[in-house]
């Protein structure tokens, strides 16, 4: 049978999954009353999202005892990928919420975030901790493989002191001073995501090999380092944006240290999320020869580059 358009652009179905991973569905049994009881909803509109979600194949329904279970399908709402993407009142599913305002990014060319939610994305996480810690969590899920991978198959052991520059709460960091003994660090990055820095630091046993800094990568940073990370850092910006912050980066460096630029470039990053960068920042992914154009015009020279994890490459600079 063929493809159907009308299908393709349904919204019931995949607005009914992330209503059910937001309440946290997937990790009970009962009946739509229980159910309700137990997450605060409605008996009779519950039980109309669930049975979709039968009709979808997301839970069973019993009919002689009247309860729903979650099916082999809806058991992935218990995994740690949906309960991180797929709520709503975390920083990344309300995200994508946006996509309702999708029209108006395309029309005007600015993030539909905004539109929709009345300030950008980083004011909206910084206004609220909840989704600040969300964010952090969420940036940890998606580097837990790959951090790992950026810290062995690059050679930071040339560089005794990094700063990691928009670095979260210091994941990527600690892996890699856990895989070179020789080296320091220090996070910098705004202050709820620095203070998590600092708690990782700490419990890892790292002493005075890492420490984080609060402040914002639009101004003035640690000057001295031998080299600055910029880790899926350009792709939440537009051009003048990634220019400041690769400029800001380029004076701390100067004159002797490097520049970092970890991105998933544009020809394997997939057109989805390019479209979300677009949609919720005014970013997007680029390819090597646009971020080293990008670069160039900082001051900074191309001296290479390398593939670090599954879909990121590193881009080395040095100060011009």
């Amino acid at each position: 049978m063929d493809q159907s358009i009308l299908a393709m652009a349904d919204l019931a179905t995949p607005m009914a999954i992330r209503v059910a991973a937001t309440l946290g569905l997937g990790d009970h049994a009962g009946t739509a009353a229980e159910l309700a009881s137990g997450t605060g909803t409605s008996p009779a509109a519950l039980t109309c999202l669930l049975d979709h979600l039968v009709t979808a194949g997301v839970f069973a329904f019993d009919a002689e005892s009247g309860s729903y279970r979650p099916t082999d399908l809806g058991a992935q709402l218990r995994t740690e990928d949906a309960k991180v993407l797929l709520d709503i009142n975390r920083a990344g599913g309300r995200a994508e919420l946006a996509f309702t305002d999708l029209l108006g990014t395309i029309t005007t060319g600015e993030p539909a975030y905004e539109r929709r939610y009345g300030r950008g994305f980083w004011a909206d996480i910084d206004a609220e901790p909840r989704l600040r810690r969300s964010f952090d969590a969420q940036m940890g899920w998606r580097f837990r493989v790959q951090a790992p991978q950026i810290a062995e198959r690059f050679e930071w052991g040339r560089f005794p002191r990094i700063v990691d520059v928009g670095g979260g709460d210091g994941l990527l960091l600690a892996e890699i001073l856990r895989a070179h003994p020789a080296v320091r660090g220090e996070v910098l990055d705004l202050a709820p995501s620095a203070t998590a820095a600092a708690a990782r630091f700490a419990a890892a046993g790292f002493g005075d090999r890492a420490s984080a800094v609060a402040g914002s990568f639009f101004d003035p940073l640690p000057p001295g380092a031998d080299a600055y990370v910029l880790s899926d850092i350009l792709h939440d910006w537009d051009d003048d944006h990634a220019r400041r912050i690769l400029a800001s980066c380029r004076e701390a460096a100067a004159p002797a240290g490097t520049v970092v630029v970890i991105e998933p470039l544009r020809q394997g990053a997939g057109t989805a999320i390019d479209l979300f960068m677009l949609m919720c920042f005014g970013g997007r992914e680029r390819t090597v020869a646009e971020l080293e154009a990008l670069a160039a015009e900082c001051g900074l020279a191309p001296r290479g580059t390398a593939a670090v994890s599954d879909g990121r490459t590193a881009l080395e600079f040095a100060v011009a």
